[in-house]
């Protein structure tokens, strides 16, 4: 296989949080093979000159949702299809420069092996199958007029989740999605705004029963990931072992300190509350729907700057499933109120913290996965640059190919 090296850029370091200039970047399959003011390659390497432009990591998104159709009530389309509707969500999101993505339900092994084999042109998936809700959780989308047991054949039917009650339940349900191939666990841990009959400040699940769903994804080496809006709730997560925050909107300072204290990660979502609110009602949001999402709304950055002061770490996440189109708006949210290398940090290795893929993920170094974009300018100074579609990202590699290269021609 053909080397590539690129040649005349500013590197784009999120560790230091500087633009290099001097060095070249040579890539050999998948992987940074040298970086370094002057690299060896062959004759026959393709040469790739930047124009100046900013070389980076590719971004990471920690918290989405691929295919909007699995979200809640009965099935919209056929599997067959909402799965050729996936591929170009996830082809639309590596345009937009994301080269990974942590599903956070909903995907499953399936999807990333399309990606893998070639068949989806997408990101790098981490995926955790269906999320496991108690009864009347965040994960049970019955209705409250919906007085049936929920479906056993869990994967056969539609919604993000799956509901198990009790430990000897949740250990199975959790055994079963890692069989099924789950990269993590997602729970339920508090209320949520799709769902039908629990409001936001509900805590869910027993201690007990979140401590075995810890333990079970432990003893398979890997983590959960938890809902939760509440500081309550992400309290009693965090006590119970749970590794990332997915939303947080309502973290207070001491539980912030309780998880900077466990190394836990908060993943915070703010777009898509916004997209709730300018969309919901068009979308099939109801009223009381809309009024849980005023509540977390309300929240917003506050929690950012909560963790930020508690020195929790922060990954990047945006949990559009209807709107994907508005997913780098996240970058310009955040930038109301956090410096913007905090947000490209969030977005590359803090993100690669996350997944379990440090030194692979999120740099751009020897031995890291060759997953890159360029940038037309310095998203340091704007981040609007992450903005209109890819607009501004003439050139993505992902896994060492080449699936965008506009300086061509």
């Amino acid at each position: 296989m053909t080397d590539i090296v690129f040649k005349n850029f500013k590197l784009l370091d999120p560790e230091v949080g500087t633009l290099e200039s001097g060095q070249q970047v040579r890539v050999s399959g998948n992987t940074i093979a040298e970086v370094s003011p002057s690299v060896d390659h062959s004759p026959d390497a393709e040469i790739i000159d930047l124009g100046d432009r900013t070389l980076m990591p590719g971004l990471i998104d920690c918290h989405n949702h691929i295919s909007r159709e699995i979200l809640a009530g009965p099935p919209s389309m056929l599997p067959s299809l909402s799965a050729a509707r996936t591929s170009s969500v996830l082809h639309d999101m590596l345009m937009r420069g994301f080269t990974t993505l942590r599903d956070a339900a909903g995907a499953d092994l399936g999807h990333k092996e399309a990606v893998e084999k070639g068949y989806f042109v997408g990101p790098r998936l981490f995926v955790a199958g269906k999320s496991i809700s108690q009864t009347g959780g965040h994960g049970d989308h019955r209705v409250r007029a919906d007085q049936s047991e929920p479906c056993a054949c869990v994967h056969l039917g539609p919604g993000i989740g799956r509901v198990a009650d009790g430990i000897s339940e949740v250990r199975k349900a959790v055994r079963d999605e890692i069989r099924l191939g789950a990269d993590q666990i997602k729970m339920m841990a508090s209320g949520g705004i799709a769902s039908a009959s629990d409001p936001i400040d509900q805590l869910q699940y027993s201690t007990e029963e979140m401590e075995a769903i810890v333990d079970e994804a432990a003893r398979s080496n890997t983590y959960v990931m938890a809902h939760a809006y509440p500081d309550a709730a992400i309290r009693r997560c965090v006590e119970a072992g749970v590794r990332t925050i997915e939303h947080g909107n309502m973290l207070g300072p001491e539980t912030a300190k309780l998880m900077a204290e466990k190394g836990a990660y908060l993943v915070p979502t703010l777009v898509a509350f916004r997209c709730i609110q300018r969309y919901g009602p068009e979308t099939g949001y109801n009223d009381e729907q809309m009024e849980k999402n005023e509540k977390v709304l309300a929240a917003g950055t506050q929690a950012l700057l909560v963790a930020k002061e508690a020195g929790v770490k922060v990954a990047f996440g945006t949990d559009i499933a209807f709107w994907h189109e508005h997913q780098c708006e996240e970058f310009l949210i955040r930038g109301e109120v956090l410096e913007p290398i905090d947000i490209i940090r969030s977005a590359t290795i803090i993100g690669a913290e996350v997944v379990r893929m440090v030194g692979r993920l999120g740099v751009v170094k020897p031995d890291a996965f060759a997953d890159l974009i360029v940038v037309d300018g310095n998203p340091l100074d704007d981040l609007g640059l992450f903005q209109d579609q890819g607009a501004h990202i003439p050139v993505i590699m992902a896994n060492g190919k080449l699936v965008k290269n506009a300086l061509i021609g």
